[in-house]
C-alpha cells in the first residue's frame, strides 16, 4: 500500500496544504488532509523576495530552512490525523515556495530545504520538480494538467479543469483532442493583497466586498490590455507578471477601494473565461479548484462568461477543490519514484516528456 504525502504552498502564501494519499488503486485515495497557515514572518520574507533585495541569498536560504521545519510540522500534524507512523510513507512530494519564475531566462526558484525535511521526518523526499522541465526547452508549469488527465479525464465529456490559485491555469480535457494547458493569468493573488491592504483581511470571503463595488471598465481595460493576455501557449506566469505593483502602476488613485476590487474579480473571471473560449472552445462542463472554487461570486461570474457549460467545483468529481494542487504533487511524487514522466511536453512547450524532481532519501 503505497503512501505518499503531498505539500503544496502556491502563490497565494497563505499556507502549506498537506495530503496523505494512497496509491494502491487506479486513482489515488486520499487518506488524511492538513491546513497549516504560514506566521507573518514568512509570508513577508517571501514576499521581499520576490524582488532582488540586499543579502537575499542568505535570506532566502533562512527561509528555506524555516520552510522546511514548517513543512515538516505539517507532515507530523497529517500522520497524527491519520493515526498512522512516519516509517509507513514512501516518500514526501514538496513543491516549495516561488519565489521567482523566470523561463524565458531559463530558470524557476522554489524556495526549500529538502535535505532538511528529509532529515526532520525521517521520510524520503522529491523536491524541485520544475527545474526539470524548464532544462528541456519547457515553461515548468503548469504540472498539474497531467494529474488532471489521469484523474479527471472522461472518454464522453469534454471537460476543463480551471485551477484558481494566486495564479489560474487551465487543462482542456477534450476526448477527441491531446490534452492542453497553460497559466491563463491571475487567479485570487491581486484579490487577497487588495483586500489585505485595505481591509487587513487575508482574503475576500464569497467575493461579499467585491460584491459591493462596481466594476471600472477603464480599469478593466487596462488590465486586461497586459501583453501576457495575448500571448500564445504554452505559456506560465507567476508574482514576477502580476504583482501588487504592476495594479498600482494601472490606477488613477481615486478609485474607491471596494471598485478596484470588483475590477479584479471581473478580471480574473473575464481572463480564465476568455482563455477557455479562445483556446477550448465550448466544453461540456468546467470544473474548478483551488481557493477560487469557494468564491461565490466569482463562480456565479465564470457561469455568466461560460453560458454553455456547466461550472462547479471538483467537488462533484470526487476531488475536493482544496486540496487537488496537493494531491497532484503527490502523484508526481508517485511517478518520479516509478521513473516515470510527469510533465505533458505539449502543455510546457519542453522537448519531450521527463521524470521531474529530486530525490533525498530517509
Amino acid at each position: 500500500m503505497p503512501l505518499v504525502i503531498g505539500l503544496m504552498s502556491g502563490t497565494s502564501l497563505d499556507g502549506v496544504d498537506a495530503v496523505l494519499v494512497e496509491f494502491s488503486e487506479s486513482h489515488p485515495r486520499t487518506l488524511a488532509t492538513f491546513w497549516l497557515p504560514y506566521s507573518n514572518a514568512i509570508r513577508e520574507q517571501a514576499l521581499q523576495l520576490q524582488a532582488p533585495q540586499f543579502d537575499e541569498i542568505r535570506t532566502a536560504a533562512l527561509l528555506g530552512n524555516e520552510l522546511a521545519r514548517c513543512y515538516a510540522d505539517a507532515v507530523r500534524e497529517v500522520l497524527v490525523i491519520a493515526g498512522l507512523e512516519a516509517s509507513l510513507v514512501t516518500a514526501i512530494g514538496c513543491h516549495g515556495q516561488t519565489i521567482r519564475h523566470q523561463p524565458a531566462a531559463g530558470y524557476t526558484v522554489q524556495l526549500n530545504n529538502p535535505a532538511l525535511l528529509a532529515e526532520l521526518t525521517r521520510i524520503s523526499v522529491v523536491a524541485d520538480f520544475r527545474s526539470r522541465d524548464i532544462a528541456a526547452g519547457g515553461q515548468g508549469a503548469p504540472l498539474v494538467p497531467a494529474f488532471h488527465a489521469a484523474v479527471f479525464g472522461d472518454p464522453q465529456q469534454h471537460r476543463v479543469i480551471l485551477n484558481l490559485g494566486g495564479i489560474a491555469n487551465l487543462t482542456d480535457l477534450n476526448p477527441r483532442q491531446p490534452v492542453r494547458g497553460f497559466d491563463c493569468g491571475p487567479g485570487n493573488l491581486l484579490m487577497d493583497a487588495w483586500i489585505e491592504r485595505h481591509q487587513g483581511l487575508r482574503y475576500d470571503e464569497d467575493g461579499r466586498w467585491a460584491s459591493q463595488g462596481l466594476v471600472i471598465p477603464e480599469l478593466l481595460r487596462s488590465l486586461l490590455a497586459d501583453d501576457y493576455f495575448a500571448s500564445l501557449p504554452p505559456k506560465s506566469c507567476g508574482r514576477d507578471e502580476f504583482n501588487i505593483a504592476w495594479l498600482q502602476r494601472k490606477l488613477s488613485g481615486g478609485e474607491r477601494p471596494e471598485d478596484v476590487q470588483a475590477t479584479l474579480l471581473e478580471l480574473t473571471s473575464l481572463s480564465a473565461s476568455a482563455a477557455i473560449n479562445t483556446w477550448c472552445g465550448h466544453p461540456d462542463a468546467v470544473f474548478v479548484c483551488g481557493g477560487g472554487a469557494r468564491n461565490q461570486a466569482l463562480m456565479e461570474r465564470l457561469q455568466l462568461h461560460l453560458p454553455s457549460s456547466r461550472v462547479a467545483s471538483t467537488d462533484s468529481l470526487g476531488q475536493p477543490a482544496d486540496w487537488v494542487e496537493a494531491v497532484a504533487f503527490a502523484w508526481l511524487t508517485w511517478r518520479t519514484l516509478r521513473g516515470e514522466a510527469g510533465n505533458l511536453a505539449e502543455v510546457t512547450g519542453a522537448n519531450g516528456p521527463r521524470v521531474l524532481g529530486a530525490i533525498y532519501p530517509a
